[in-house]
């Protein structure tokens, strides 16, 4: 029987990519028995080992030009290093387009702590284009900064033209978009998206405790949750006009539950500050207010601590083998299971369990897409 692999592209050779691809060699080193942190190990005859790394871009000088196995582990890169050992893969990180990629305010922090842009010819579309047939990739995965809108699109347009699928893990809306849709569908292409939700992160944990307020009849009245980490998507997110999607995205993640409307000044939900020191440490604060039976108050206060991009990792290794069993089966356009199961703003929202169970039937070949 022949190998099953599949072919991935990576825009964006930070963090979250970082955890990824140590993740891939992690689980092919360990297997998968007696192994945490999976959610799949079977998908479609794909397990996460079968991942490979074809293409990859990024803007940083410190990345650009070198292999992607030591590109993963520079600065400004901070996640655990839970995975040391990752081969040298013989792929070059190519010097991506910059577009809106990068936040001004960016440059007056230490290089260290941000990025160092580098002084390369950018590869424009129908480079990518090209690179992406060469390599004979079967999806490529957005990992631009927040706020990067015209990048995200620009690598959502390379993804068309070239054939391959394209997974949206940032909060500019493609996926969710009925026009961009359309575009995937007509072309016979499977993309999922959009904003990764990670394995257990706040907007899950946010979005359970919604729905044992709605399921087991407890008014919802008010809730906040406030964000803050120390990598550079959260240096990023501080320039607020950057935010308007990531603000949309979580928060109807959460309010998408909720069959009343609880009025904008009664929800807050968003990226909050900057801590350096955390590194890729994430911090959220969750509160939630509400009225029991007799319309007695009642509240729920919690402390969310987790390293921040192998949470997103652990959700992305199941997008990647979805979109690529949905290749396999000649399944174009939004792929509304799985986007509901890993991504805050899919085209369709469910209830996780839904989302579970759909991405479930999906695997089994009983749902299309």
């Amino acid at each position: 029987m022949a190998e099953k692999r599949v072919r991935v592209a990576i825009v964006g050779v930070g963090n979250c990519a970082s955890s990824l691809i140590q993740g891939i060699y992690y689980y092919k080193k360990k297997g998968t028995v007696d192994v945490s942190g999976l959610m799949h190990e079977d998908i479609g005859g794909y397990k996460p080992w079968d991942i490979e790394i074809v293409a990859a871009w990024d803007i940083d000088a410190r990345k650009v030009g070198k292999d992607v196995s030591e590109a993963i582990f520079a600065p400004p890169n901070c996640t655990a290093v839970f995975e040391p050992n990752v081969p040298n893969m013989g792929v070059k990180v190519r010097m991506g387009k910059v577009l809106d990629g990068f936040a001004p305010h960016m440059k007056d922090y230490p290089p260290e702590r941000t990025f160092l842009l580098a002084d390369e010819k950018e590869d424009e579309l129908e480079d990518v284009v090209a690179v992406l047939k060469e390599t004979q990739a079967d999806v490529l995965i957005n990992y631009v900064p927040v706020g990067a809108e015209q990048a995200a699109r620009f690598y959502a347009e390379a993804c068309l033209r070239a054939g391959v699928s394209f997974i949206n893990a940032m909060p500019t809306f493609i996926v969710s978009d009925p026009e961009w849709a359309k575009k995937f569908e007509e072309a016979g292409i499977p993309v999922v998206g959009d904003d990764i939700k990670s394995q257990v992160g706040a907007t899950i944990v946010h979005r359970v405790l919604t729905q044992l307020f709605v399921d087991r009849g407890v008014k919802l009245d008010r809730t906040y949750q406030l964000n803050f980490g120390g990598n550079t998507d959260f240096l990023n997110m501080l320039a607020r006009e950057r935010l308007k999607t990531k603000k949309k995205s979580k928060t109807e993640a959460v309010t998408s539950l909720i069959p009343y409307e609880l009025g904008w000044e009664n929800v807050h939900i968003g990226p909050s500050d900057w801590v350096p020191w955390l590194n890729d440490r994430k911090i959220a604060y969750i509160r939630m207010e509400g009225r029991l039976f007799g319309d007695v108050p009642m509240y729920v206060e919690l402390k969310l601590d987790v390293e921040d991009s192998p949470n997103s990792a652990g959700s992305m290794i199941d997008a990647i083998r979805c979109a690529k069993l949905a290749m396999d089966r000649g399944v174009a356009g939004p792929l509304y299971s799985i986007s509901a199961y890993t991504m805050k703003h899919p085209p369709i929202q469910y209830p996780d369990w839904q989302a579970k169970k759909m991405v479930e039937e999906f695997i089994r070949g009983e749902r299309e897409r």
